[in-house]
């Protein structure tokens, strides 16, 4: 069979975007696996272009992460993904260069939904001021269970927790009114502390529940971005995102082994193309 650069081609979106190992491919074309490994090597899969929209977008911006060091930084935009680089850390730096990238490539914004990192907030109101930003509702809800676990043990938060788990069925006045009534009544469980029993040394002790709340009500104002702009049709979560990493990590999971040179390749494809 001969090898063209059609064939390859073919080949590669078989390999990566649905479940074909070379082995597969090997049985399917009659090639050994070395051979079409070796084709893929060649092949040039990625073109590396931003895709510039022509027309003002609602951007979801995110990261992960496929080990300790080593992970991607998205811009996605009705159902693609405009920008992308790779990462070892999310500090403010990358994330300030990353959007100036992206306006340097000429995306215009509408909005920008987050997943509620304090100091990319605070970019992009001071890079782009006015700019409409929603932070993740379903983050807000992670976090809330990452002081809280999924299953309290103290009544105070137990109700905590009920109430966070509304933000998706609630709005700004009413999520407000519900903390506020919550507060009133466990404010003084909250102020309890405890003392170092050789020091003078104190802290509070609830702090869980205590960050729990103070979280929510930091992250108020902006947990419902999508509502206050409803003609805009912003995006109340990352899922887009979210929803893309599990995609490509399930993907890259089937060719375990990879060399870091062919990994970083088939990343880059999935990236441009899914």
């Amino acid at each position: 069979m001969t090898c063209n650069t059609d064939w390859v081609k073919k080949a590669y979106v078989q390999y990566t975007e649905k479940r074909q190992t070379l082995n597969n491919l090997r049985d399917e074309h009659g090639l050994s696996s070395r051979t079409i490994q070796k084709r893929f090597d060649r092949y040039e899969a990625v073109t590396g272009e931003i895709r510039v929209p022509d027309h003002p977008v609602n951007l979801v911006v995110d990261a992960t992460f496929f080990s300790r060091r080593d992970g991607v930084l998205v811009a996605r935009a009705e159902g693609r993904n405009l920008l992308w680089r790779e990462i070892e850390t999310e500090s403010i730096a990358v994330y300030e260069l990353f959007l100036r990238d992206l306006t340097a490539a000429g995306v215009v914004m509408l909005s920008c939904t987050i997943d509620g990192r304090r100091g990319v907030l605070q970019l992009l109101q001071r890079m782009f001021p006015g700019l409409p930003i929603q932070l993740c509702q379903f983050h807000q809800m992670k976090t809330i269970t990452g002081y809280l676990s999924t299953r309290p043990k103290l009544a105070a938060g137990q109700e905590l927790r009920r109430i966070s788990m509304t933000l998706t069925r609630t709005d700004r006045i009413g999520l407000q009114k519900d903390l506020n009534a919550w507060h009133e009544r466990w404010k003084d469980f909250l102020k309890a502390k405890t003392s170092h029993p050789t020091s003078k040394r104190w802290w509070y002790t609830h702090r869980r529940i205590r960050s729990a709340y103070g979280s929510l009500m930091r992250n108020l104002p902006w947990l419902f971005t999508h509502q206050d702009f409803f003609e805009l049709h912003i995006p109340s979560t990352t899922n887009s995102c979210d929803g893309s990493f599990a995609h490509w990590k399930a993907k890259l999971g089937i060719h375990r082994g990879l060399t870091t040179q062919r990994w970083r390749k088939m990343l880059h494809y999935l990236l441009e193309h899914t």
